[in-house]
């Protein structure tokens, strides 16, 4: 399931306002269909950079569902101006039998759901604004700028009337794609203006909501004056648009056998003669009163959706009534430029309604998106898709024409033509018993072999749209990919990995799955791009200068750094979850498997390809159904072998917590946690102490990964975004990041919070960990000056700008120079002589020996920081990843009381590396003299179903420890909603088995996916259905090593404790797949037992 895009043309007729006849008026619309499940999130995310505006589908019986919300947040995120259309009305007609009035209200009460979505997405902006608007004002008043009015001045609110939907505004249109039919209610208002005897557009105003028609007075009324006049009666929007819908439903569908024909004794006739395709009677005045004409092989067709159609598609179009909505709604391309762009560009935009003035041509240009050939070329890639290479129009055969038609004729004709000539001649100059002249026969030039192979292959082309500017076949660009940084020149070492020339060597525009070669598209349209295979990765940004401009290289491209820029800046959305190992089946067919996957890693904008240090290939899918998909296509299409796939592989999280029945500490006089270790007989000793996180800072720490790690940035070295492993949260419904500067603040009040013990710790955090940016921290409470993290990047950020630029660092490859050559010396000091340093160094006989001194215990820094990382990496329990734990490091200390300086120095070397794996297991130990736990990987899981099946769905749930959260009914409607909680490791069935041998060749194992979806389905017959979306990580309350000690506990357990320990078992499953120990009880003797069991 991907996204496909059509460019269409559409005339539509337009009324000029001197009231001469109508014009028709041309438009190019461009649309992209995405996937609605929510495993192909990435989708929507990667082509609302392309768009200008979203028609957002909502199912009118489900309503709001989860889907939903990810669409209307990726839409408010894009600054996109969304339509909202409510799809299948007909089914609240045929199945929920609802009549007009419960059928508005249940529509109002979508349109309300989703208003509140869209509001609770202004409110946090809302928020945010005034917030920085306060810091602003107070930041004028200490610096005494405009201190006069300061306290008086209100905070400006914006008009936030435009962001929601109401079908007054014609931003919703109410639909049935399946019959064919939707309006919007300005069509109505045309239709009833003139019989009323109003003004369209008032009428517009009234078709919605609480307005009725008084039928004495022929006048609108609301419903204060409808209650004062005691009359009951209808809004209009049911009166005069649903009633008559329902109407035609009623004669075509739910009354079509209210006609029945008796004999003359009152006996009903054959069946034959009584069941019609509809409702005739009714049907001839539907027709007549519209003035509209069916066919009659429409009235007498079996099937009363022909019927249906051929009725709605001359009422009601479909397709007019939307593209009206795309034309009035939806800004053309320049305008909708001229607003997103900027925020685009400057995302740190106070106020999202603020206007940003162009600072350079480069923004004027696409700013204003005109194709004209003085304007930069400026197009976005959003992502790389797989076409067959038979597929493409270059590579398929051309259609003839009339004219190469004839021409083939007449060239066949003369060929025939000149052999019976020489034929002739021939047989004359035999008869005449002359030689026959020795002619050259033409020859046939062989038809090119296609191979099969090549045929066959996918290649990669982009799915770009053009912001700026028009671009060309042939034409030169460059490719700016997504880690160029915009603040250093192009030629810089860093830029040029991320910079480069690209010929555009096919353009199409794409018209659903064909594509359509073309010479150049202007700016405003979307198309496919060929030549970016092997430069471009996912994305990328397309530049060029003018037209005629060449690309350069090296230095020389400095001097077109002003029409570079970087727009890969899609909103990423959660993290993958659900991976599996790969293999051929063939080993030999290694090689076609790695570039299955590379392709796969392109054209796929959520999966995510990898080799585990023990040479597996994962690949990391958003769920189920994207995993499944993934695989059919490596298999079909990418790779073209058969695989092997291992189970799946489900990530945990380790952690500890304070129990109430723990074992006593490890370190006795000591507080819990506390490990102390020695190194090389003594010669070093060290105290570290474990203890468990807050929940707050943890969640904290958790959802600030990203902010992290741009903290820890070293611009000095020259690393950029490259260098640092770049995280993503898997927290979906984690707290909002905080910006850089206040992430210090912020944690200060937590852990103020927290208690006094953690008072002091943000000065103390030396490091975070896993990969320094994880929820861990090691903190430093040995005597003497602080490892303070925060200090360190605080003198970082103070140096002068000449140190801080990137092209005055130390190349990694250059030795470090002196510090005696680099220390600055007043002018009037004689110059160090170089050569008679050099002499003093070589070690000459009168040379004074150097003096040995002990070493210092904090050369072993970077020793116990990777054994920290090391070790938040890889747990105790299963060897996944730490998350909440604290490590206070409270003593490193040399002992060589006993030793010579030399033998210190001797051992040294080996207390560095012994560091790094006593100290791993020390901070292992420490979380272990808690109460280990698991953290499990959570699915929130939605259900739609109704009443009969609602204990069906719950045993599902339940059989697999999930847990349910909430459960509402949809008023007006038989269906509930359910959401639950559900283990990812129990939603493939890991722990019971979900794979199987291949039935024909009993070698390769069948993944049984969807286990969940299809047991639901199964037990319901369909009536539901679930849809799950990653929550985050869970404890799992239960202590994997947990066995029954006390009297009660073996009395009702036993001595072998026969109830399953799940944590137990999920930790012996993961530490099986990795190769470790597992603790297991093997039988021996089996035949001795008398009490014997059949599983």
């Amino acid at each position: 399931m991907e996204s496909s895009a059509v460019s269409l043309g559409w005339r539509i007729p337009t009324k000029p306002t001197d009231g001469s006849e109508p014009v028709l008026e041309e438009y190019r619309i461009n649309l992209i269909d995405t996937p609605g499940h929510v495993d192909f999130s990435s989708e929507v995310s990667t082509a609302s950079r392309l768009c200008d505006g979203a028609l957002v589908l909502v199912d009118a019986v489900e309503g709001v569902c989860t889907q939903t919300i990810t669409v209307l947040r990726q839409t408010h995120l894009s600054h996109l101006r969304p339509i909202l259309v409510i799809n299948k009305i007909d089914r609240l007609v045929t199945e929920l039998k609802l009549s007009p009035s419960e059928a508005y209200h249940h529509l109002s009460r979508i349109i309300e759901d989703v208003n509140a979505i869209v509001g609770s997405f202004y409110a946090g902006e809302r928020m945010e604004d005034d917030w920085r608007w306060r810091e602003k004002q107070e930041a004028a008043a200490k610096g005494g700028e405009a201190v006069e009015g300061v306290v008086d001045a209100e905070y400006e609110e914006r008009d936030d009337s435009n962001l929601y939907f109401d079908p007054a505004n014609g931003t919703v249109i109410f639909s049935s794609a399946i019959d064919g039919w939707a309006f919007r209610i300005s069509r109505f208002a045309q239709l009833y203006a003139a019989k009323l005897g109003m003004s369209e557009a008032n009428l517009n105003h009234c078709l919605w909501g609480d307005w009725f028609l008084d039928p004495k007075t022929k006048r609108v009324i609301n419903r204060k004056k409808m209650e004062a006049s005691g009359k009951k009666l209808k809004p209009l929007f049911v009166q005069f648009i649903l009633e008559n819908i329902w109407a035609v439903y009623d004669a075509v569908v739910l009354n079509k056998y209210g006609l029945a024909v008796f004999s003359s004794h009152g006996c009903l006739l054959t069946e034959s003669c009584l069941f019609f395709p509809s409702n005739p009677v009714k049907v001839d005045k539907i027709v007549a009163s519209l003035s509209i004409k069916v066919r009659p092989q429409d009235l007498r067709s079996k099937d009363s959706r022909n019927l249906l159609l051929s009725i709605f598609s001359q009422w009601l179009p479909l397709a007019p009534s939307t593209f009206r909505a795309v034309i009035d709604k939806i800004p053309s391309p320049p305008s909708a430029q001229a607003t997103r762009v900027p925020k685009m560009l400057h995302p740190n935009v106070v106020h999202s309604h603020e206007t940003v003035e162009p600072k350079n041509k480069l923004e004027k240009d696409l700013y204003e998106g005109a194709p004209d050939d003085d304007r930069f070329t400026i197009a976005y890639v959003s992502k790389m898709f797989a076409v067959r290479a038979d597929e493409l129009p270059h590579n398929q055969r051309k259609p003839l024409t009339a004219d190469d038609m004839r021409a083939r004729a007449k060239a066949a004709r003369e060929e025939r033509d000149e052999k019976a000539k020489r034929d002739l001649e021939d047989q004359a100059a035999t008869d005449a018993g002359l030689p026959l002249a020795n002619r050259p026969e033409g020859v046939k030039a062989p038809e090119p072999v296609i191979d099969e192979a090549e045929k066959n292959r996918e290649t990669l082309i982009g799915f770009a749209r053009q912001y700026s500017g028009t671009i060309r076949l042939n034409q030169t660009l460059y490719a700016v990919l997504p880690k160029y940084n915009a603040d250093l020149p192009p030629s810089h070492p860093q830029n040029s990995r991320h910079l480069a020339p690209i010929k555009v060597e096919q353009l199409y525009m794409m018209m659903g799955r064909e594509l359509v070669a073309v010479q150049e598209v202007q700016a405003g349209n979307l198309f496919a791009i060929g030549g970016l295979e092997g430069i471009v990765g996912r994305n990328a940004t397309l530049c060029a200068l003018e037209r005629g401009s060449e690309v350069k290289v090296g230095a020389e491209r400095d001097a077109d750094r002003g029409c570079l820029v970087n727009l890969a800046g899609i909103t990423q959305t959660s993290a993958p979850i659900v991976r599996v190992a790969l293999e051929p089946a063939d080993p030999s067919q290694m090689s076609k498997l790695v570039e299955g996957l590379r392709m796969l890693n392109q054209a796929d904008p959520c999966v995510e390809t990898l080799v585990q240090e023990t040479g597996e290939h994962v690949i990391l899918t958003a769920g189920e159904l994207h995993l499944e998909r993934c695989l059919k296509d490596l298999r079909d299409r990418f790779a073209r072998i058969e695989i092997t796939v291992s189970p799946p592989i489900v990530p945990f999280r380790e952690t500890a917590v304070s129990g109430s029945d723990m074992a006593p500490p490890k370190t006795a006089d000591k507080p819990r946690g506390t490990i102390l270790g020695s190194l090389q007989n003594g010669l070093v000793t060290f105290c570290i102490r474990a203890a468990p996180l807050p929940q707050e800072i943890m969640s904290f720490l958790i959802a600030n990964g990203p902010t992290i790690t741009r903290l820890q940035r070293d611009r000095r070295l020259g690393k950029g975004d490259d260098d640092i492993e770049d995280v993503r949260t898997e927290e979906t419904e984690a707290e909002k990041p905080v910006t850089l500067e206040e992430f210090w603040p912020k944690l200060e009040a937590l852990c103020r919070a927290a208690g006094k013990d953690w008072t002091s710790v943000p000065d103390q955090i030396w490091a975070f960990g896993p990969r320094r940016v994880g929820p861990n921290m090691l903190v430093d409470r040995t005597a003497g000056s602080l490892r303070s993290l925060r200090s360190r990047l605080e003198r970082q950020a103070a140096l002068p700008s000449s140190a801080a630029t990137p092209a005055g660092a130390r190349s990694p490859s250059q030795a470090p120079q002196s510090p005696i050559l680099c220390a600055s010396t007043p002018s009037d000091t004689p110059a160090l002589d170089v050569n008679e340093l050099d002499a003093q160094l070589d070690g000459s006989e009168d040379a004074t020996p150097a003096v040995q001194t002990l070493p210092d215990v904090r050369e072993l820094d970077e020793n116990l920081v990777t054994a920290f990382q090391l070790a938040m990496n890889r747990g105790p329990l299963c060897a996944e990843p730490v998350v909440g734990m604290a490590y206070f490091v409270e003593a490193v200390e040399l002992n060589s009381a006993e030793l010579t300086v030399s033998q210190v120095q001797s051992k040294w070397s080996n207390v560095k590396g012994n560091l790094i794996s006593i100290g791993q297991d020390a901070f292992r130990n420490g979380l272990l003299d808690w109460s280990p736990r698991l953290q499990l990987a959570m699915y929130s899981c939605d259900i739609q179903a109704t009443g009969e099946v609602l204990g069906k769905v719950y045993g599902v749930v339940a059989k697999r420890r999930g847990r349910i959260v909430s459960e509402e009914m949809k008023e007006g409607t038989a269906f509930f909603t359910i959401r639950a909680l559900l283990p990812v490791v129990e939603s493939f069935g890991f722990a019971d088995g979900s794979f199987s041998l291949d039935p024909r060749t009993r070698t390769r194992p069948i993944l049984r996916l969807s286990c969940l979806f299809t047991e639901i389905r199964t037990r319901t017959s369909g009536a539901a259905s679930p849809q799950l979306v990653f929550h985050g990580y869970e404890i799992l309350d239960q202590d994997p090593f947990w066995v029954p000690t006390t009297e009660e506990e073996l009395e009702d357990l036993g001595e072998k404790a026969d109830k399953d320990n799940i944590a137990r078992k999920y930790m012996d499953e993961v530490r099986k797949r990795k190769g470790m120990a597992v603790e297991r009880k093997v039988v021996e003797h089996a035949e001795k037992q008398k009490t014997m069991k059949s599983y």
